[in-house]
């Protein structure tokens, strides 16, 4: 396969970056190099930011509704092209076909979200709020906004946390994408100008280092900044943006936890884990990496779990009959395995190992099968930090309260899930629960895009979620506007008392 140098795009055009540096993108599957990426110069960066900013007034003033019509183009576009474009995820990402299918459907569907734009950012009126007065608030475009991609989701989240509600609200937006995994976002971008025919310079894409990126920290032009990535970095990106005077939302890591209590349906929880914790080989922050499960029925589930694991294929990430495809990279592939080293050396109990598997035909593919630690302890890393992986870690727990405390005590609280057929404890872990997105007996408790993706603790900083009525307010200002009319007599008489006041005086 011969190997494709790709460009960035700025003003609606793909340009041939001056940099010496290209970064490669893997075929998941085979791993062959497929293409390479520029690491755009600080140069062509703030070019990209020079766009957004020219790009700014023009979209900024075109009416509600003509924006929305433009959504619900983009919107047909998208659907017309999803084949092509779920072949181009999984290839160089290594979901499964249906797991790249739902990464486009979910860029669709905030799409469709924005489409609701006339509504979702009216603002509010009162007449009379004093004597002759009347209050509006309005909701304003901020400018140019910058978005900071995983390589995880690279459909969904720079095309549907990002830029459907920040261009449907009149902002124009810089994003740079993931250089492991940027054809699919890079081939959107084509579509977004070639198909839809969206005004030069509203979308920007630039691949680069971090270096480079800090410019949309620090440059003024940029008014808010949407990352998503680790913890670490999250705190670091919106500790600097921040200080520079911008908006950030920060989706951080998790280690979202599960409690299954002995009432469960096993069969079905059992499922609902293997979706949720293998599923996209780990690699998603709503994944379910920790097992909470009741000591009654611990050693049944550990049996139950292994056995349907073993049902599992691996393979190629486009085969259809694959199920667990493979990881990003070689580089992401070491890294998953020196923690599954770890928990070994930690002392937890390994049930299942998957760093030796080998996919015939595909022996040079980024391949881990499914892996399960049981009696995991508090203080081993391995249930405690992110892997992003296919490993699960089983802690067990004596009761309700007890799996509740070990769930809360965890530093990240992205999602959580309880798996029982007891509305009183489903309630209470409704209530007292840290996680941010809460499934009771689902596995994958993430909200449509009509809700906000609402992390906690350290798995998200800032004050707007991204989706939901959160992702219109933090794309947008407000402003409120005092008004006061009065008829020529009133105007006269009001200027006689005035004057009479000052005699008086």
């Amino acid at each position: 396969m011969s190997i494709v140098r790709k460009k960035y795009c700025v003003y609606g055009e793909w340009r041939e970056s001056k940099t010496d540096t290209y970064m490669p993108v893997t075929d998941s599957s085979t791993g062959e190099v497929i293409a390479e990426v520029p690491r755009c110069t600080r140069e062509e960066v703030e070019e990209a930011v020079t766009s957004a900013q020219a790009a700014f007034p023009g979209w900024a003033q075109l009416s509600l509704s003509r924006r929305t019509q433009m959504m619900f183009k983009w919107r047909n576009v998208l659907v017309s092209h999803l084949d092509e474009l779920t072949k181009l995820c999984s290839m160089e990402l290594g979901k499964n076909l249906n797991e790249a299918k739902g990464d486009i459907l979910k860029a669709i569907e905030p799409t469709e979200f924005a489409c609701a734009l006339p509504l979702a950012v009216q603002g509010h009126t009162a007449l009379q709020v004093t004597s002759g007065f009347d209050c509006s608030t309005y909701r304003m475009p901020l400018g140019v906004v910058a978005g900071i991609v995983p390589f995880n989701f690279p459909a969904m989240i720079p095309w549907g946390w990002m830029v459907p509600l920040a261009i449907a609200t009149g902002n124009t937006v810089v994003l740079k994408a993931a250089s492991p995994t940027p054809l699919t976002s890079m081939r959107i971008l084509e579509l977004f100008y070639e198909e839809a025919d969206f005004p030069k310079g509203v979308v920007n894409l630039v691949t680069c280092s971090h270096e480079e990126a800090d410019i949309l920290l620090t440059d003024p032009r940029v008014k808010a900044v949407t990352f998503v990535g680790t913890t670490a970095v999250g705190k670091q990106i919106y500790s600097k943006a921040a200080g520079n005077g911008k908006r950030v939302q920060a989706q951080c890591e998790a280690k979202n936890h599960a409690l299954i209590l002995e009432d469960a349906d096993m069969e079905s929880t059992v499922q609902a884990v293997i979706n949720s914790s293998f599923g996209c080989a780990g690699l998603r922050c709503m994944a379910l990496p920790v097992l909470c499960v009741q000591e009654s029925c611990a050693d049944n589930f550990v049996l139950l779990l292994k056995k349907k694991l073993q049902d599992v294929a691996v393979g190629c990430a486009y085969d259809p009959k694959t199920v667990l495809g493979p990881v990003v990279s070689a580089a992401h592939k070491q890294k998953v395995c020196q923690w599954i080293r770890k928990g070994v050396d930690e002392g937890a109990e390994l049930v299942m190992d998957g760093r030796d598997i080998t996919v015939p035909g595909y022996e040079n593919g980024f391949f881990l099968g499914p892996t399960v630690f049981d009696h995991v302890k508090p203080g081993m890393s391995v249930g405690d930090r992110e892997i992003f992986g296919p490993v699960v870690s089983i802690k067990r727990v004596k009761d309700f309260d007890e799996g509740l405390a070990v769930m809360n005590a965890n530093p990240f609280a992205n999602g959580s899930s309880i798996f029982t057929q007891n509305g009183y404890y489903a309630r209470q872990f409704e209530l007292l629960t840290d996680g941010g997105m809460v499934g009771i007996n689902v596995g994958i408790p993430v909200p449509t895009a009509y809700y906000p993706f609402s992390g906690n603790k350290d798995s998200f900083l800032g004050d707007q979620h991204v989706l939901g009525i959160d992702g219109y307010r933090f794309y947008t200002r407000a402003k409120t506007v005092t008004t006061h009319w009065y008829d020529e007599d009133s105007r006269k008489k009001r200027l006689d008392s005035w004057e009479g006041t000052v005699e008086r005086v």
